[in-house]
């Protein structure tokens, strides 16, 4: 197999690009610096191709590798034929390769291995040649053998079926054949185990669906309520046209003797060899097609999460809701340090509405609070009756927000979290984490095990090594796209730069601590543990704000500074009117790229990127995202009446729609039907979490705190 064809072929890009794309991975080379840095060689594929061609290019690896396994295990034992060779050398995945190796695979012993033993293998051609000239009962008489254990004619005609429905079983060709039919003709059905039980998989209790429309969510849907033993789940194979198939293939005479066992031989290797098998490879395959749409799905959702504008330059009150034990507040000033802490009680059972209200106004008073950054746990909305009644009583321009608190309680009671607050409560930290998740949003998430941010769907019960890593690729380029200020940055964000390893980004603060603020991108080379390679990578995505060098606060790779100087000479500019942001519109002077590219001796991409950057220093990509909706009044579910036009925040997209805060305690759905008047295939082609839509709603269910909303409105 020609890797590099069957990367360009399958990603949509040329063979070059796949050739420098492989040589750049396996020079040790991050996703996102090759994304960044090295678009000449790459053709300016993006970081989203680069991930899949890298995932992609393991996988074809790892086939080749098991080829060769294979080819070396039958030449080992003398049956490798050039047919066969070639075969597994054209096959194109692994099932594929597995059902090749199958006949020559070392066997367990089994009723066909049992029955050779016993010498019925003569037996059992002379059935499959279908030459038989008397019946086949006269025919196995001298193969009984008492001491042989073939007590009679019946048993040897079994024995000889045994080896035959084996072979058949083991013949590639035929489970390629039938996967096939049953995947295209197949249908996927599931009852109930408890048909009077209540359940949330009861739309699956009498489910009857065409494997070939089955979409990825009721596939994950039908697997968590079969292990949660609520439901059956099998798959009903084509049955005639399987037998018919298998029937056309080996039964090639209408012999009356020999005919009838092979029928009976077929149904069995079928139903006891091949039918089971098939089955679970089927499953296994739509579920793993099934997680790596979720997991796409998931990524996209973080990916928004996590590049959500941070709001800048407010004293924020973080408020971690809750009822028996109170609700937890931190005052966090403009960097994100935090002021002051306490508890307060407005909530049931103790209901000290009077008194929480008391030292609200103190602390927003003293700190000068102007947003309030409540999580939308247990208790927030009652939380969000007392702030509305507070700031209208107080004479304050002071606003609120909702915020997603997935994950809180999971960093909050971690290692990490413990370090950064050693003297704080989980509750302190986890109101001290509210409030810094509006203040930068990647900042603080970054600190929290992208799984447990809670914008996926069924995210606990798929292959938690894939996904780990598919989420941690989402986080390294989202973070790589903002940078980060190599001063103020905590080690767990530093973690996820390109390059930086766990142990050097700790080494990274513990040198900033020892030696104070850095200021010479030159000086992250004296980090212990951070070499030449290491610089390279990581160099153009950590800042220096007010540096000695101030391209050290753009994303201008170091190995750049020498063309930008000359760059800025050639336009009449200094670095000063860089860093005073006097060169907007300096694009517009420069008519001819390729030919200062070439003089520059950089390439034309990298002069583009640079200008850019040059234009906008440090340019956020953060501040194109939709900004979250501050509010100062509250809605409830029973205020809510058919037909109303609200504005509401996506907080989370799956297969079948989108999850919308429209300010009530319960999100409402607004299904894929009900996003536009196009059709559409996913939700994700219309919206992504943390974007503002327009909403009508449609219906509103008290009892089951169900809102159903439309974005036709």
């Amino acid at each position: 197999m020609d890797l590099i064809q069957t990367l360009a072929k399958e990603l949509g890009i040329k063979a070059h690009q796949a050739e420098a794309a492989v040589q750049l991975i396996d020079e040790g080379n991050t996703i996102p610096f090759i994304a960044r840095y090295r678009k000449e060689m790459t053709g300016a594929l993006s970081d989203e191709i680069l991930r899949n061609l890298h995932d992609r290019l393991n996988y074809l690896r790892n086939l080749e590798e098991k080829k060769n396994q294979v080819l070396a295990g039958i030449e080992e034992q003398g049956k490798l034929t050039e047919e066969l060779k070639a075969q597994i050398l054209a096959a194109e995945t692994m099932v594929v390769v597995d059902d090749l190796y199958r006949p020559y695979r070392p066997k367990r012993r089994t009723r066909a291995t049992i029955a050779k033993e016993k010498g019925l293998e003569p037996l059992a051609n002379l059935i499959l040649l279908q030459m038989a000239k008397r019946p086949v009962e006269e025919e196995a008489e001298p193969y009984v053998d008492l001491e042989k254990e073939v007590h009679d004619v019946k048993e040897a005609i079994g024995g000889a079926k045994d080896i035959l429905a084996e072979s058949i079983s083991d013949e590639a060709d035929y489970r390629i054949r039938i996967r096939d039919l049953t995947m295209k003709k197949g249908r996927i059905l599931s009852s109930a185990k408890d048909k009077e039980a209540e359940s949330v998989y009861e739309m699956y209790y009498e489910f009857d669906e065409a494997l070939a429309k089955l979409a990825g969510h009721r596939i994950l849907a039908l697997n968590r309520g079969e292990a949660e033993k609520a439901l059956l789940v099998k798959i009903e194979a084509p049955e005639e046209d399987i037998f018919r198939y298998l029937e056309k293939k080996i039964i090639r005479t209408d012999n009356p003797y020999t005919t009838p066992l092979l029928q009976e031989t077929i149904a069995d290797s079928y139903k006891r060899l091949i039918a089971p098998a098939i089955e679970r490879e089927i499953r296994n395959s739509l579920t793993e097609k099934a997680e790596d749409g979720a997991i796409k799905v998931f990524g996209k959702n973080l990916e928004q999460l996590l590049m959500q504008p941070p709001i800048a330059n407010q004293v924020v009150l973080g408020w971690d809701p809750a009822f028996r034990t109170g609700c937890k507040l931190a005052v966090v000033d403009t960097t994100g340090k935090v002021l002051d802490t306490t508890v307060i009680f407005p909530t049931a059972p103790q209901n000290k509405v009077k008194e929480a209200k008391t030292t609200l106004k103190r602390l927003i008073e003293t700190y000068g609070i102007t947003l309030i950054s409540v999580g939308n746990g247990t208790a927030s909305r009652e939380s969000e009756m007392v702030i509305v009644e507070l700031l209208k009583e107080m004479d304050t321009k002071a606003q609120y927000v909702i915020v997603n608190e997935a994950g809180a309680s999971v960093y909050s009671a971690s290692k990490l979290a413990t370090e950064e607050f050693p003297n704080f409560d989980v509750g302190q930290r986890s109101a001290a984490s509210i409030a810094r998740r509006l203040q930068d949003p990647l900042a603080e998430l970054v600190k929290i095990d992208p799984k447990s941010i809670g914008v996926g769907q069924y995210q606990h019960d798929m292959n938690q090594k894939k996904l780990g890593e598919a989420l941690a690729g989402v986080v390294e380029d989202c973070v790589n796209k903002v940078g980060v200020d190599v001063n103020t940055a905590s080690a767990s964000l530093l973690e996820y730069i390109s390059g930086i390893s766990k142990a050097v980004a700790k080494n990274i603060v513990a040198y900033r601590e020892e030696n104070g603020r850095f200021t010479a991108r030159t000086q992250f080379l004296k980090v212990p543990k951070l070499g030449p390679k290491a610089y390279e990578q990581c160099a153009g995505f950590l800042r220096i704000a007010d540096g000695k060098n101030p391209l050290d606060a753009t994303s201008v790779h170091p190995e750049s500074y020498q063309a930008t100087e000359k760059l800025l000479a050639k336009l009449g500019v200094s670095q000063k009117d860089m860093k005073d942001g006097n060169l907007k519109g300096i694009s517009k002077k420069i008519s001819d790229y390729k030919a200062l590219a070439a003089e520059l001796d950089v390439g034309e991409l990298t002069l583009l990127d640079i200008v850019k950057e040059l234009e906008k220093p440090a340019r956020d990509p953060r501040e194109d995202m939709p900004k979250p909706i501050l509010r100062n009044d509250v809605l409830e579910m029973k205020d809510l009446t058919e037909g109303m036009v609200l504005k509401g925040t996506v907080r989370n997209v799956i297969d079948f729609g989108a999850f919308v805060d429209i300010g009530v305690h319960q999100d409402g759905l607004v299904h894929i039907s009900q996003m536009t008047e196009r059709f559409i295939k996913h939700p994700l082609e219309v919206v992504s979490v943390g974007d503002i839509v327009e909403v009508k709603v449609m219906s509103v269910d008290l009892k089951k705190q169900r809102i159903q909303l439309t974005m036709k409105v």
